[in-house]
């Protein structure tokens, strides 16, 4: 069976090889077929910014956004000629053309007035960029109302902290819910940043002067007596008409080879990659059999082996783990291409493409999945509990050694309990027993003292106080500049 003439092949791009993203919402906003629609609203919204200024006829105007819709169009044909020019554009525009002279032969002039193949791309570019951002952005929100929620029922319930693989001191489960929440709120704060202004309009002509809108723009009678009549008045108008027509930001400068859109793009599809893998990857840490201290939520068939019928895999993190190691080199790819050479790159340009659409999609399938292992997150106080008593209060050693150290000195007292922890270990005697019948210990702390002291799940610091914080519950955690935007902005919250 043949795929339809107005959608690629399926045998081209199934994800089959992409499974976090896989049948997310993101996959239709950037697939071929929604670049093309990008690519047509950007004509349109180019003619309608035209009309609005009187340098083309509005019904021109109307017959060209009438016709630029995708699914009268062979995207596979575009995708073909496209290596004759080195972009979709050329021949998408020859196609609308024909589309548009077919109904008024006078509007087919109208078609690609004044712009050049870039002006097009990059703002389809942005189109697709927004209309995936403000999926993500969605997404991003329930997955921080989620761990909020996470944060706020585990504010109490310890459990051990670990360092370099390894227990070090009691931590809560609220805390480490509202770490991820913190992150991937900052996350969220990024992609609001760039949705209020970050995704600009291209204007720029064949070297960014716009000298062909601006000689059109003359020879239009519409440049008379109502129209702009200064170079610079019109161009002015023209931007801000075209970024009215398309909800894009406007931009002072044309960016053909000044690649900043495409950097901040590319810095907050990166963190926001990195920011839910390692949500990701601690959920992979608790999840394991010996840990046990967290479940993903389960669903029919979901993380079976192939071979060991007893399996159940974390697929979720999986998922939003392989995106955020593939998102950053794809991000340094295009970060690269600020290295862009004369008023139009030869291949950098064109290397940012795909570049831009698997980091879009990489990122949404991650923010995607992450909503439902968010929601669906087991939590097991008991296993935490458990393993948090594996060392047999050594963890709370910190806490034993900073009250010995008025008598005994910080190092000696440090000393001290260090040579004890190691003795305890080796003889695998209980710690408590072994200083307790310490000379140095037992001046300075009775049994009932030292048994409080060495009560892991009581050594939690200011963990319960850090969530309110992180919650906004009470007061402000203190935060650098870029994080404090995001407590004054309430981008944190859904």
């Amino acid at each position: 069976m043949s795929a339809r003439p107005d959608r690629p092949d399926p045998a081209h791009d199934t994800g089959l090889l992409s499974p976090v993203r896989a049948g997310t919402p993101v996959e239709d906003a950037v697939d071929d077929r929604a670049w093309l629609q990008a690519l047509l609203d950007a004509e349109a919204a180019l003619a309608r910014a035209q009309a609005r200024l009187g340098t083309l006829p509005q019904q021109a105007a109307r017959t060209i956004t009438a016709a630029a819709r995708a699914e009268r169009f062979d995207v596979r044909a575009i995708a073909t000629a496209a290596r004759r020019t080195a972009n979709p554009v050329v021949p998408l525009v020859a196609h609308l053309t024909r589309l548009v002279a077919a109904v008024d032969p006078a509007a087919a002039d109208s078609v690609h007035r004044g712009a050049t193949s870039q002006d097009v791309f990059d703002t389809g570019a942005m189109l697709v960029a927004a209309r995936a951002l403000r999926i993500v952005r969605a997404d991003l929100a329930h997955v921080v109302e989620a761990l909020g929620a996470l944060a706020a029922e585990h504010r109490d319930t310890p459990m051990a902290g670990r360092t370099l693989a390894l227990h070090a001191v009691p931590t809560t489960f609220g805390l480490k819910a509202a770490g991820w929440r913190q992150l991937v709120g900052d996350a969220l704060r990024r992609t609001d940043d760039l949705l209020a202004g970050g995704l600009p309009v291209s204007l720029g002509g064949a070297a960014g002067t716009l000298a062909s809108y601006l000689e059109y723009a003359a020879l239009d009678e519409g440049a008379g007596p109502n129209g702009p009549r200064r170079a610079e008045d019109y161009l002015e108008a023209l931007v801000d008409a075209y970024a009215a027509e398309t909800g894009l930001a406007r931009t002072v400068l044309p960016w053909h080879a000044l690649r900043t859109p495409l950097a901040d793009l590319a810095a907050a599809l990166a963190f926001t990659a990195g920011a839910l893998g390692k949500f990701a990857a601690d959920v992979q840490v608790l999840h394991r059999t010996e840990v046990g201290e967290v479940a993903e939520p389960s669903a029919e068939g979901r993380g079976v082996s192939s071979a060991m019928p007893h399996k159940r895999n974390p697929v979720l993190s999986t998922l939003i783990r392989s995106a955020a190691i593939q998102v950053p080199p794809m991000a340094a790819g295009l970060t690269q291409c600020l290295v862009s050479e004369d008023e139009r790159s030869a291949g950098a340009w064109h290397a940012e493409w795909l570049l831009l659409r698997e980091c879009l999609r990489l990122v949404g399938g991650a923010a995607h999945t992450a909503v439902e292992l968010a929601r669906g997150l087991t939590v097991r106080p008991d296993a935490m509990r458990r393993n948090l008593a594996l060392t047999g209060s050594a963890v709370a050693t910190e806490r034993v050694a900073a009250a010995l150290a008025p008598a005994l000195g910080r190092a000696r007292a440090r000393a001290l309990l260090t040579a004890v922890a190691r003795a305890a270990a080796d003889t695998g005697r209980p710690l408590a027993e072994l200083l307790a019948d310490h000379p140095d210990v037992r001046p300075h702390l009775p049994p009932a003292s030292l048994a409080a002291l060495l009560d892991a799940t009581t050594y939690t610091g200011g963990a319960g106080p850090l969530v309110d914080r992180g919650l906004g519950r009470v007061g402000t955690v203190p935060r650098g500049p870029s994080e404090g935007a995001v407590a004054s902005s309430g981008a944190v919250s859904p």
